[in-house]
């Protein structure tokens, strides 16, 4: 079995890379190539942790295995850890046995920013110009520095529920030679584009807040009952997500399938637009939405990427097991 440790994987996976990795599963999911398992998540009645396993299995790529972790929101402040900790395991799709454990932190935080910069790629106009960031935590950099790689932005405007924190995002626009401008939330309808990647309970930007011809990448709803978004948003948009079964019961689409304002039908995957078998956006004005809800088979694909990458250059630990 191969190990490829958490310390190796800055030196390894490139944005790039996680964006081809992240393409190519969407695609395979939308072809019926490829399927996710279904997710277990637990709140395990110590230190207000999440834990929960991601897996699926990847026919075209020939991927099988499970990502295993969760959010330990005491981390930063009791251990100077971050709060997400997982780990990816692959196995031989042949035999079982197991191929490869991978340190999963950068690769999650990588894979989530490629899901919604493959989004803009696909969805969003391409004179878009003004980007706008809702949520300006350590994920958010990540989202950002991938979004701004897709169109030729000219300026950056953020808002966060905490404003003390949006120097994080600032200082990627500003790395990127882009100005940035905070905003209240109303000021988000000056955007093409608008990320949001918070961890809220309810929803902060509402329908009005987004002009028409936005797309937006809602990134950070991925558990039943939480919401960044009003539904009456998704409604007014034409919806995308990775997977539709997870985006209608724990994503975003949620609340507005519960309110009764769309169909599961109405939501359409992400990876028959990379085929061709979805027009995706077809006029200016149309808003678009990205469901990230995130999905195992994301994590495996970038984890399989890493490990091939390990092995050329030598950095890949072989044990016997």
């Amino acid at each position: 079995m191969l190990i490829v440790p958490e310390r190796e994987i800055a030196n390894l996976m490139t944005r790039a890379a996680a964006f081809d990795a992240v393409e190519q599963v969407f695609a395979a999911m939308a072809a019926g190539d490829a399927y996710n398992f279904p997710v277990v998540r637990e709140a395990i009645g110590h230190e207000d942790a999440l834990y929960g396993f991601k897996g699926g299995f990847d026919r075209a790529g020939l991927t099988l295995g499970l990502k295993a972790g969760g959010y330990w929101p005491n981390n930063l402040e009791k251990r100077n850890l971050i709060n997400h900790q997982s780990t990816v395991f692959l196995f031989d799709p042949d035999t079982g046995r197991a191929r490869a454990m991978v340190g999963g932190n950068l690769l999650t935080a990588l894979r989530t920013a490629a899901a919604s910069s493959v989004s803009i790629k696909h969805l969003a106009r391409k004179d878009a110009r003004v980007i706008g960031m809702v949520g300006a935590g350590h994920q958010a950099t990540f989202q950002l520095r991938a979004a701004l790689e897709q169109r030729d932005f000219d300026k950056v405007i953020g808002w966060n529920y905490h404003p003390e924190m949006l120097p994080n995002i600032e200082k990627i626009a500003r790395e990127a030679g882009v100005p940035f401008q905070a905003v209240d939330l109303p000021g988000m309808v000056e955007a093409d584009v608008i990320i949001s990647i918070t961890s809220a309970f309810s929803p902060s930007l509402m329908a009005d807040h987004v002009a028409p011809g936005c797309h937006l990448a809602c990134m950070g709803t991925d558990t039943k009952g939480k919401q960044e978004v009003e539904a009456a948003l998704l409604a007014r948009a034409t919806v995308f997500t990775d997977e539709v079964a997870q985006s209608v019961s724990i994503g975003e689409a949620q609340h507005a399938v519960a309110e009764g304002l769309i169909a599961e039908s109405d939501v359409h995957q992400l990876g028959a637009v990379i085929n061709g078998t979805h027009a995706g956006r077809v006029s200016d004005d149309q808003i678009t939405l990205f469901d990230g809800t995130g999905v195992g088979l994301q994590d495996l694909a970038v984890a399989a990427a890493v490990v091939d990458l390990a092995v050329a250059q030598g950095i890949a630990i072989e044990v016997d097991f």
